[in-house]
């Protein structure tokens, strides 16, 4: 196992085509949900030039305009140039409604534990957690730092601070490490879409986005950028329109920026669009959940769950950990007490975390805001899976 590297993570913007597509995905979902919790449904989206195509599978007493969904989410995301904007794009769908029969039985909060045990997963799925304690949202340094400039870069374009700059923007981050642990910021690259021929050139630019961006990004951090530290500001030159014009955008595509930035294992399943009878992503939630505790009680400083799902089963056929030789008991010992004290059957996962009533409780959708900046290591939502409750339990035994 390495000690000594460099290691670089990427977060985009809400305006980067794939997390457009994922955005819309989920609203569609949280639409669903909202008027009928106990809906089924998968749904996808591709995007490219003018055209949105939406693909769904649904079973639901709920009648959803999945084309109103888009048109809604791309005006709130801010494309309104001639060439792509909510008024003027071309939206197709592909839609099969199923039998009702085929919605939820029962919603999961109203099971008892016999009830939990009788639902089984309905797809296999590999599911990956990671957490450990080197940044405040446990999540790795380097994707840490990466959402924060998105986040940044997002917030100067939508106040208005910087009307040059589009909706589509990329970050990467790269971190050394040191021992295994971050020790200094190596490299800085932003790439983000033009919208206006009067913005800045070069380095007139780089000095904008140093000052509205990246200073206000590291305020508080502990690790900042220093002297030798590689900033690139749009290294390939300016997308002047950038977003669906440029480039084509599919929900689930960014796996790496909803989980990990690929520093820990990530399921190779999309997490957006998809309702939570869905083990492929509400598993990986529950993954989260048990290494974030496993961290939060001192077990280790980081942790990787894995869950293994097969179909027709409740329970994860195998639970394993690694704590990359930071754990303060061994591997096998973390796992037996995450069997032992958390909910990974399916039902009680979605019971657990209220996963179908959180749509109707968070203004504008609860999963679509899960679209863009990470379905982990968020401070800016009250997620359940980020929570560290579990914690003593397992510090205990």
């Amino acid at each position: 196992m390495r000690q000594d590297f460099v290691f670089t993570c990427e977060s985009v913007t809400e305006g980067h085509p794939d997390k457009l597509c994922d955005q819309i995905s989920d609203g569609i979902i949280d639409r669903f949900l909202q008027h009928d919790p106990r809906s089924r449904a998968v749904v996808e989206c591709a995007v490219a030039n003018g055209i949105v195509f939406i693909a769904s599978h649904f079973a639901s007493g709920a009648m959803v305009d999945v084309a109103d969904v888009a048109r809604q989410v791309i005006a709130q995301v801010g494309y309104d140039d001639r060439n792509f904007n909510s008024r003027s794009c071309t939206v197709m769908t592909s839609l099969t409604e199923l039998d009702p029969a085929n919605r939820v039985a029962a919603d999961e909060t109203e099971l008892d534990d016999e009830g939990i045990e009788h639902v089984v997963a309905r797809h296999a799925a590999n599911a990956f957690g990671y957490a450990c304690d080197y940044s405040p949202a446990m999540i790795p340094e380097p994707l840490w730092l990466a959402h924060k400039l998105a986040r940044r870069l997002a917030a100067v374009r939508l106040q208005r601070r910087a009307r040059y700059l589009g909706p589509d923007a990329k970050v990467q981050v790269g971190v050394e490490f040191r021992n295994r642990v971050p020790h200094r910021v190596h490299s800085l690259t932003l790439a983000t879409s033009i919208a206006s021929p009067d913005a800045p050139r070069e380095s007139a630019l780089q000095e904008a986005l140093n000052e509205l961006v990246i200073g206000p990004a590291f305020v508080g951090e502990a690790l900042q950028p220093d002297g030798d530290t590689r900033v690139f500001i749009n290294p390939e030159g300016a997308a002047v329109a950038g977003g669906p014009t440029v480039h084509s955008g599919l929900t689930g595509r960014k796996n790496a920026v909803d989980t990990y930035g690929e520093y820990s294992r990530h399921s190779g399943a999309a997490l957006s669009g998809k309702d939570p009878t869905r083990v492929d992503r509400i598993g990986n939630y529950a993954a989260r959940y048990a290494a974030k505790n496993v961290v939060a009680a001192g077990l280790a400083r980081e942790c990787e769950v894995h869950l293994s799902y097969v179909i027709g089963q409740s329970r994860p056929l195998g639970v394993q950990v690694e704590t990359y030789g930071t754990g303060k008991v061994s591997d096998d010992e973390i796992a037996v007490r995450l069997v032992r004290h958390l909910e990974l059957r399916p039902a009680g996962i979605v019971a657990q975390f209220r996963l179908r009533r959180l749509p109707s409780q968070f203004r504008g959708g609860f999963f679509r805001r899960l679209a863009a900046y990470g379905h982990v290591g968020r401070l800016d939502i009250g997620l359940p899976w980020e929570q560290t409750d579990k914690a003593q339990l397992l510090a205990e035994g």
